[in-house]
């Protein structure tokens, strides 16, 4: 089969090559899936678990990208709640061969089913920004509705799932951005919309919920906007500073089927539309870890035609 894989560390995304690999081996509890689409983040050559195992041995040629929607080809020993032929998505393992590859092994529970009808494109954009933007804003931050969100970087691949999610959830929106995000933004839902590069972050008032995918000086500045008894949620590393009487959480995103059926409903009946900015093949996936090719929406790489 081929794949995108990584063997030098040090040649960062000059190393990222279309390579020939043997297909993957379903162990217990995996599901092999037929890759259509999938998603990846630029970042992710400096993770660990891009290089070594989780007892740190190196597993390279490695295959990069986390997010992927696709089809089911075979079932390792003892999985269950899949057949084969079954259109499926969600997010492989940090440290195991990735989505940009024809075909997969995943954990079973780090996959949901995905109405046939769905475009895979889309659902490739869903996984990982989906389930971070539910789990910062109802399982770490307990969103209600009436309640006041602050949400950095709404033009972003989180931060637009988030602004969608609270909108339905009945929350007042304050998104920020760039300026250049600001009509986007009014699509996702937002209220109001504060240009950091122009406007006064402080301006924006009490907020019960800050949802931070910035970090640094916009995150330590955001603990003093919180209410009494308010949460502080952010996926940009460890808080430096925490509020007098609030909350300051920091998670990495988990696996969870049950929250990916719940997007893969609302991306189904037009409830929630992921941000995906291109498109390209498998043999063009290194050229889009450039940071030069940024853009503001998902690149999502279509490796298998429907």
């Amino acid at each position: 089969m081929r794949a995108i894989t990584v063997r030098d560390r040090g040649a960062g995304i000059g190393g990222l090559t279309l390579t020939d690999l043997p297909h993957p081996h379903a162990a217990e509890n995996d599901v092999i899936v037929q890759v259509h689409a999938a998603g990846f983040t630029r970042g992710e050559l400096d993770w660990p678990g891009t290089w070594t195992d989780r007892a740190g041995r190196d597993r390279t040629p490695s295959v990069p990208g986390h997010e992927l929607s696709g089809v089911v080809v075979a079932l390792g020993y003892g999985t269950t709640g899949f057949t084969v032929g079954q259109h499926v998505f969600g997010s492989t393992d940090w440290a195991r061969n990735g989505s940009l590859a024809e075909y997969t092994a995943v954990e079973a529970r780090n996959l949901a089913p995905l109405p046939a009808d769905v475009d895979h494109v889309a659902a490739a954009a869903l996984p990982i920004s989906g389930l971070t933007a539910w789990q910062a804003l109802f399982d770490h931050a307990h969103l209600e509705t009436g309640q006041t969100v602050l949400i950095h970087g709404v033009g972003g691949a989180v931060g637009s799932v988030a602004a969608q999610l609270a909108q339905e959830a009945g929350a007042h929106i304050i998104g920020t951005g760039r300026a250049s995000d600001r009509d986007a933004a009014r699509d996702f839902g937002v209220h109001e919309f504060v240009d950091l590069d122009g406007e006064l972050l402080e301006d924006v008032g009490e907020v019960d919920v800050v949802l931070d995918v910035i970090g640094g000086d916009i995150r330590d500045r955001s603990t003093a906007l919180l209410r009494p008894g308010g949460t502080l949620v952010t996926i940009a590393g460890p808080p430096t500073i925490h509020p007098h009487d609030g909350r300051v959480i920091f998670f990495v995103v988990e696996p969870n089927r049950e929250q990916l059926a719940q997007l893969a409903t609302r991306l189904r009946h037009g409830r929630l539309i992921p941000l995906v900015s291109s498109v390209c093949s498998l043999a063009d996936a290194p050229a889009a870890f450039s940071p030069d090719g940024r853009t503001r929406g998902r690149t999502i790489v279509k490796v298998t035609t429907d």
